[in-house]
């Protein structure tokens, strides 16, 4: 490129002497690792500009010692650059990541000039397309990451990626392009094997007009455009129209039957908008209907999103078939009846396996120290400010010590000053005081929140306050107190953020306008678990594990003093439990872990009023039969939940459409036919559930229905303990069902005669402090009734921090002494109720979390080993449960099981040889 290339490459290559280790390690490290999965060829140039080709420019690769690099110059536009045909190399539906390692070099750039990956897009006869995959601002003569991802929803006749963006004049440089099918966390290494799997629709595009598609419950049909050409396809040349639809459930659909393999995870993604009626956005849901070689169905929600007229949306999600059914059929449904369901491309393909995700890189946590600034407001409000037009002062006559629950985290603390911040002039229930916080909050940390509030004087009524923080405008609840008096109140929560953020705010909130308060003792500090869980495996040894003395005997009487025994547990008793689906058990390998791990079960549909009576008189107990049979074959106790259900939404359109008479009558019946059919199979009954949080039933047939129904429980199965169920019990973030209330409940109960037998906490818990929940416990075991954990969860995008979550609610629960058995809410991937929530990979793998639980579980079995003394004894400290001792003598080995029951100070087991 004669003398000017040298003058350009000179300047370049010097600067790089100096930047280059603005370039992170790991950049390097994928640079050099991907070559196995990479679809790009000749991705670092090693081979010169091989596989690569100059659109309207020139190139060269410039080798130095230190890195080797494509310089494209001569470049007239913005849009030239370097290319390389990928089409043999790419699939349909395949989420692929990009990410290159670029830089701009111009004699007359002061400042940034942008780097843009574009894929070219060509279809024979029509019209070229372009995708554009990431844009990257880089600064004159440095290096940058360029990253982006995507997802080819049909196969265009040519493909082609190109680098491309800096002004004309601007030189682009380039020193290595990867192209993986991966996620964000790194290269799938099972990549090459994905790749060929297939589509399983038939004509995903519309090529072949409508073969192979019907309408379910509706017409449909083929087009190239509509709305006077305003509507065109997203993807290739035609899409589908579902029109005349008059039910919400009518939609285009697809037979998929014979195309699915069990246990294997699909991945779906439908490209789809809405036409008509004058709606300009609904729902729409991709969903699985399948039907059983027996003739039972099921309907399987795959994915659902709102989507508008005005452009196509990508609806995504996943599904697993546990059997082997005789007719899957996949249909898109949702929008009210008069809107037509339009749909450019369906493509269902084996998901990807999803890399583990490695542990958070967490450093400088000042653990225990508080991040609030001038929180005893020595200095006056410098450092808050009003949200709103409120007006801040400070006040004193506050409390001197810490909130309960930040002292039991914190341990012994200064005194408070006594100063408070007093929030007036309040015109909305938002304003208040608060603080900038985003440069003290550390990705996946978990915090604490905690502080005294109390309202102004004069106040009236009954309010909430609640400490809210603004994450980028999202909305995140650092716990809430109801308070309807002049005391001062704790509020105490706590929050962990998990997604990249600009900005962090921190506030106050809750009482009515013109209602003022104040704040005093404002702590947020980062939680450090490992105390806790020190602490809480002193508590469980206390509370769990007996004293045991095994009274040996032979039959010629004769002293065994010196024998050896080794002591091993088999299995602890403590009640341990997960919810399953009839579904669940057609899976081997599902049945496997829980047979292996659990001793409790709760179903999570199969028994609810909706699922056993969907319409009057159409009763369905199959399922639950079946679940039934299989966990008394297999000496599984369980839990049955629920008989009623107080929540509106979630009571069946029959039941609701009744009079006050009738429903009186079939709330009866309920009672009269689950009780007399299953009595004595269940343990437990969650009776009526979410009393806290619902009241279609007491609302309709009066406060006497509630205890009524525990009454009439009982009577009909006095076997069986009846319980109250309920969620947010546990951890600070909703008013509605704090452990006051929910004792208060149980209370009335009581008093009006209702046989409450124990207190559900479900335990659906998202960033778990240890000292709220033990608070929370401490309370609710002033009852004297026994605690479970219902439906326990957590959740985190990261398998780690997930892992930790539970390690602390497993803990939490088995350290406490009003806490009799602890029952999780599902644990296999696609069978949870929330996202990130899973052990256990939708194909079997067992992730962190699972890993995590099989390692708690093991330090809740006993292990010794000694001699024999001279009474034929032997004493050792250990579990309830099922344990075998091996007796090691001269001659011979004895194996003998015995079985530690719960007792008084000391347990006492005759073994006889």
């Amino acid at each position: 490129m004669g003398k000017k290339s040298g003058g350009w490459l000179t300047l370049f290559t010097d600067h790089k002497k100096l930047h280059r280790s603005q370039k992170s390690k790991d950049w390097n490290m994928a640079s050099s690792s991907v070559t196995s999965t990479n679809i790009i060829q000749n991705h670092d140039f090693s081979n010169g500009l091989h596989s690569w080709y100059t659109n309207c420019c020139d190139g060269v690769v410039v080798e130095k010692p230190s890195n080797r690099y494509a310089v494209i110059a001569n470049r007239k536009e913005s849009w030239q650059g370097l290319e390389q045909d990928i089409t043999n190399k790419i699939s349909v539906g395949l989420t692929y990541t990009l990410s290159a390692i670029v830089g701009v070099s111009g004699e007359h750039l002061h400042g940034h000039a942008d780097v843009i990956a574009t894929l070219k897009l060509e279809h024979h006869g029509s019209e070229t397309k372009y995708m554009s995959i990431s844009r990257k601002s880089i600064s004159n003569n440095t290096w940058g990451k360029l990253e982006g991802t995507f997802v080819l929803p049909e196969k265009p006749d040519r493909v082609v990626l190109y680098l491309e963006g800096p002004a004309r004049g601007v030189d682009l440089l380039i020193e290595s392009v990867m192209v993986t099918c991966a996620t964000s966390h790194g290269t799938l290494e099972r990549c090459s094997s994905v790749v060929e799997d297939e589509n399983i629709i038939l004509n995903p595009n519309f090529e072949d007009g409508v073969n192979n598609w019907s309408g379910r419950g509706c017409k449909i049909a083929r087009h190239d455009s509509m709305g006077e050409g305003k509507i065109v396809p997203k993807f290739g040349k035609f899409f589908a129209q579902a029109t005349q639809r008059t039910q919400n459930w009518n939609g285009i659909q697809q037979d998929i039957s014979g195309r699915v393999k069990r246990k294997l995870a699909y991945n779906v993604i439908a490209t789809v908008r809405i036409f008509g009626n004058n709606v300009t956005s609904a729902d729409i849901r991709a969903t699985l209907w399948v039907q059983t070689p027996d003739s039972r169905e099921q309907y399987i929600g795959i994915a659902n999103g709102q989507v508008t007229d005005k452009d196509w949306i990508q609806l995504e999600g996943n599904f697993l078939l546990n059997g082997s059914p005789s007719k899957i059929v996949i249909y898109l449904e949702g929008p009210p009846p008069g809107v037509d369901i339009l749909l450019n491309n369906l493509v269902v393909k084996h998901a990807e396996k999803i890399p583990p995700s490695p542990p958070p890189v967490i450093e400088n946590v000042d653990y225990g120290v508080n991040i609030i600034t001038n929180s005893d407001l020595r200095n006056g409000t410098n450092g808050w400010f009003p949200l709103g037009n409120c007006a801040l002062g400070v006040t004193t006559g506050s409390p001197h010590v810490l909130p309960p629950t930040a002292r039991d985290t914190l341990g012994p603390h200064e005194p408070l000053s006594g100063h408070g911040i007093h929030a007036t002039n309040r015109t909305q229930t938002w304003m208040g005081p608060a603080q900038m916080i985003t440069d003290k909050i550390k990705l996946f940390v978990t915090y604490q929140v905690s502080a005294w509030v109390r309202l102004g004087h004069g106040s009236s009524g009954t309010h909430n306050v609640n400490v809210a923080l603004g994450v980028d405008n999202q909305w995140v609840n650092g716990g809430q107190v109801e308070i309807n008096d002049d005391r001062w109140h704790e509020i105490s929560g706590s929050f962990r953020i998990e997604k990249e953020f600009g900005k962090v705010m921190v506030y106050i909130q809750g009482p009515a306008p013109g209602i003022s308060f104040m704040v005093a003792g404002f702590q947020i500090f980062a939680v450090d678990r490992k105390a806790r869980l020190k602490q809480l495996k002193q508590q469980t040894d206390k509370i769990r594990k007996q004293d045991v003395t095994l009274k040996f005997s032979n039959s010629d009487s004769s002293n065994m003093q010196g024998t050896m025994v080794i002591i091993k547990q088999i299995t602890n008793s403590f009640p341990i439990g997960s919810c399953i689906s009839r579904s669940n058990i057609d899976n081997e390998d599902f049945v496997s872990f829980f047979l292996k791990h659990f001793n409790w079960a709760v179903f999570g549909n199969e028994l609810k009023w909706y699922w056993t009576e969907p319409q009057q008189g159409n009763f369905n107990y199959r399922d639950a039969n079946d679940l039934l049979e299989f966990c008394n074959r297999n000496n599984i106790l369980v839990r049955g939940h629920c008989i009623f259900w107080e929540v509106e939404n979630t009571v069946q359109n029959w039941v609701k459409n009744l009079s006050k008479n009738d429903l009186a009558i079939a709330v009866q019946n309920r009672l009269t036919g689950l009780l007399n059919r299953y009595t004595g199979k269940f343990k437990h009954y969650d009776v009526n559930n979410e009393m806290l949080h619902g009241s279609f039933y007491r609302d309709r047939l009066g406060n006497e229905i509630r205890p009524n129904m525990f009454k009439i429980a009982n009577k009909l199965d006095p076997s069986s303990v009846l319980f109250v169920n309920d969620y947010h019990v546990e951890d600070g973030c909703d008013t509605r069902s704090s452990p006051e209330k929910y004792i208060d409940q149980i209370f009335d109960l009581q008093e009006h005669g209702a046989p409450v037998g124990g207190i559900g906490v479900q335990g659906h818990i998202d960033s778990p402090v240890g000292s709220i929940v033990g608070s929370s416990l401490d309370k609710l075991g002033l009852t004297g009734l026994p605690i479970w954990f219902t439906e326990l969860d957590v959740s985190s995008v990261n398998e780690h921090v997930r892992a930790d979550d539970l390690e602390i609610m497993m803990r939490e629960a088995f350290a406490h002494p009003g806490v009799e058995g602890i029952v999780f809410w599902g644990f296999w991937e696609l069978f949870m109720s929330r996202d990130n929530s899973h052990w256990v990979n939708a194909e079997g793998e067992v992730n962190e979390a699972g890993k995590r639980f099989i390692e708690v579980k093991k330090e809740w079995l006993s292990h010794a080993h000694g001699f024999i003394d001279e009474g034929n004894d032997f004493r050792f400290r250990g579990f309830e449960g099922t344990y075998e001792v091996e007796i090691i003598g001269i001659c011979e080995k004895i194996v003998k099981t015995f079985v530690v029951e719960k007792g008084g100070p000391e347990v006492v087991v005759s073994i006889e040889l």
